[in-house]
């Protein structure tokens, strides 16, 4: 089938690196994989701090006038599929095209908040259920997301599909972990990501008595910030290694021996498949999405949110217990391998196009 791929918060082809680029990037070629002919549809970014008006939304008529035009002439797609619509970013053009071209619309990794709309955001909210209950699927990527749409949309249609990586890269370097070496990879950004660096920071500061090192993974605005929550730290015990190329990156992950990282407020997080693809156990919080990317006990360890004590306790378990640390690392290796893999993914999105694409169309 022909495709059109729109992110409207964040497009493919955005050239500031995340999750949410990296994620869309991955869905594209895994449905590619799956045999279908796949191309960003657009790239309007529809990301607004605050609240607005919807109705008159001049760049997204723009946009809608101009694939209208653009399908007159060469065609039209298949299917239009939307990447993490929520109520900051909602998707203003891909209803509307899909209800008139005739199209299926599909959404992935959509979310609702319903305490939103008592906070300004009722109007996109509409908008953004409107777009679930319209489509022929909308595929959830968390346990989580799925339970709230569900319970806002009983009516609408959901499929899972578990988040999964490329883990080529990884898998092809061979785990050589230096002992003690802890590892993080993170945009350095305020929010949650403060808060995650915060947290692991204090976490350390109680651990100067075990032999650690810890290399830090990433740049970004609030790398003044990030720095300074680690200041009362030994200069010798943080690494800075700044922004680094995906072969890098798993080049250094292959050399470490555990990923700490608290993960406050992750949808589920990347880079724990990532780690774990490379060999890594994982100490995070269970919270939010992250349960959906390490098994506790067996691939890593998850502490209670906000917890840091017991954060702390976890990292010093497996920096003390070296046969429970390795046995966890093949099982991180082998659960990324056989079961989040992008080869995996692609099998589900073909069942999820067999089952429900062609209704509502």
């Amino acid at each position: 089938m022909k495709i059109a791929f729109y992110a409207p918060l964040k497009s493919p082809r955005h050239p500031v690196p995340s999750g949410d680029r990296l994620m869309a990037r991955l869905l594209m070629a895994a449905l590619e994989m799956a045999g279908h002919e796949v191309d960003v549809a657009s790239e309007l970014r529809t990301f607004s701090k605050e609240p607005r008006k919807l109705d008159d939304d001049a760049a997204a008529q723009a946009e809608i006038d101009r694939l209208r035009k653009a399908w007159a002439r060469d065609g039209k797609p298949d299917v239009w599929f939307t990447y993490h619509p929520y109520y900051k970013a909602p998707d203003l053009i891909g209803p509307h095209l899909a209800r008139v071209a005739g199209l299926a619309y599909i959404t992935a990794e959509a979310s609702y908040a319903p305490r939103r709309d008592k906070s300004g955001w009722a109007s996109s909210q509409a908008h953004l259920l409107a777009g679930l209950e319209q489509a022929a699927v909308n595929i959830c990527m968390t346990e989580r997301d799925r339970i709230g749409l569900e319970a806002a949309l009983p009516q609408a249609r959901f499929a899972r599909l578990l988040p999964f990586i490329d883990a080529t890269s990884f898998l092809a370097e061979a785990p050589k972990p230096e002992a003690g070496r802890l590892v993080c990879v993170a945009m350095m950004r305020p929010g949650d990501k403060l808060d995650s660096f915060r947290m692991l920071a204090g976490a350390l500061s109680r651990l100067e008595d075990l032999p650690w090192r810890l290399s830090v993974i990433g740049d970004g605005d609030a790398a003044f910030e990030v720095k300074a929550a680690f200041s009362t730290l030994p200069a010798s015990r943080v690494e800075w290694l700044g922004e680094r190329k995906p072969e890098e990156i798993a080049f250094l992950l292959s050399r470490s021996a555990l990923y700490v990282w608290p993960g406050c407020g992750e949808a589920y997080g990347l880079a724990y498949l990532e780690a774990q693809a490379a060999g890594l156990p994982i100490v995070a919080q269970s919270t939010a999405g992250v349960p959906e990317v390490v098994e506790q006990a067996k691939t890593g360890l998850l502490t209670p949110a906000g917890d840091i004590e017991a954060y702390a306790a976890a990292i010093a378990r497996l920096l003390r217990d070296g046969a429970l640390r390795q046995e966890m690392a093949a099982a991180a290796r082998d659960f990324v391998s056989n079961e989040r893999s992008i080869g995996r993914a692609s099998q589900t999105l073909a069942q999820i196009f067999a089952t429900y694409v062609g209704r509502g169309r």
